[in-house]
C-alpha cells in the first residue's frame, strides 16, 4: 500500500500546528529511534513532554478520525500518539526499517503493532528542497514531497529513508497504526471493496441488491480477518 490522503487537516489545524512548532524548542530525533534506526537518523523532534505536544497529537487523532479514506484503507484498531520531526540543512534518515513493535507512551505498558505507517507534511513542498520520503517496495524506488495538510499511508514492513534537505526546514507529524486486518494483502481487498461499494451508493440507493449485497459480502470478510 502507498496511498496519498489529501487534506486530512484543515486550514485552522494546519496554521496551529504551524504555529506551536515554530515556537518550539526542539530535542534530538534519536530518542524515539531503535538501535539500528537511532545509527541511521539525524533529525529534530518535538519532545514528548513538550508543554503543547498532548494537543497536537490529540488534533492529529480527531482529524484521522472524521478522514474516510484513512480509515477505509488502514481499518485502524489502535493508533501510537503523533509524534513531530524537523529536518533542516543536511538532516537526513538513511535507508531504514521501523520497529516491529512500538509503547505506547502513558498508557501503563500497552503495546501496538505497527501495520501500516503515516507521515502527515506539515511545510508546504517550495519551503524546503530535498527532504522527499522514499518508499523502496516490491514495485522499486518510489519519492514522495505532498503539500503541507496531506498524508502518506505505507505499510511498515518496507525499507524507507527521508533524503538530506538541502534548503529550508521540513516539518511533518508520523506514527504508526494497529490494523484490526493484520495482514496487507486483505487490507488491500477490503479497501478496494469499500471503495466500489461507495461508488455504487452514489449511484444506487442503499437498499439496493446490489449495494446489500457488497455490503453483506464486506462484512463477512471482516469478520473472518479482523483481530481485536
Amino acid at each position: 500500500m502507498l496511498l496519498h490522503v489529501p487534506q486530512v487537516l484543515t486550514g485552522d489545524e494546519l496554521a496551529r500546528c504551524r504555529s506551536v512548532l515554530a515556537a518550539a524548542t526542539w530535542g534530538d530525533g534519536k530518542v524515539t529511534a531503535g538501535q539500528q534506526s537511532a545509527r541511521a537518523k539525524n533529525n529534530l523532534q518535538l519532545p514528548l513532554n513538550h508543554p503543547e505536544h498532548r494537543e497536537l497529537a490529540e488534533l492529529v487523532l480527531r482529524a484521522l478520525g472524521r478522514n474516510i479514506l484513512f480509515n477505509s484503507a488502514v481499518v485502524p484498531l489502535r493508533v501510537v500518539p503523533p509524534l513531530f520531526n524537523r529536518y533542516d540543512v543536511g538532516m537526513e534518515f538513511r535507508p531504514h526499517v521501523d520497529n516491529a513493535v512500538r509503547p505506547v507512551p502513558e498508557s501503563g505498558g500497552i503495546r501496538v503493532r505497527t501495520d501500516v505507517s503515516s507521515t502527515l507534511f506539515l511545510t508546504e513542498p517550495e519551503e524546503y528542497d530535498g527532504g522527499e520520503l522514499v518508499i523502496y517496495d516490491e514495485s522499486g524506488t518510489r519519492e514522495v514531497k505532498l503539500p503541507a495538510g496531506d498524508m502518506i499511508v505505507y505499510d511498515t514492513t518496507v525499507l524507507h529513508s527521508v533524503q538530506p534537505v538541502t534548503r529550508g526546514s521540513r516539518w511533518a507529524s508520523f506514527f504508526w497504526t494497529q490494523s484490526m486486518v493484520r495482514e496487507d494483502s486483505q487490507r488491500r481487498v477490503l479497501f478496494e471493496l469499500d471503495r466500489n461499494i461507495m461508488d455504487l451508493r452514489s449511484r444506487l440507493e442503499d437498499d439496493d441488491p446490489a449495494v446489500l449485497g457488497l455490503v453483506n459480502v464486506y462484512h463477512n470478510l471482516m469478520r473472518q480477518w479482523c483481530d481485536l
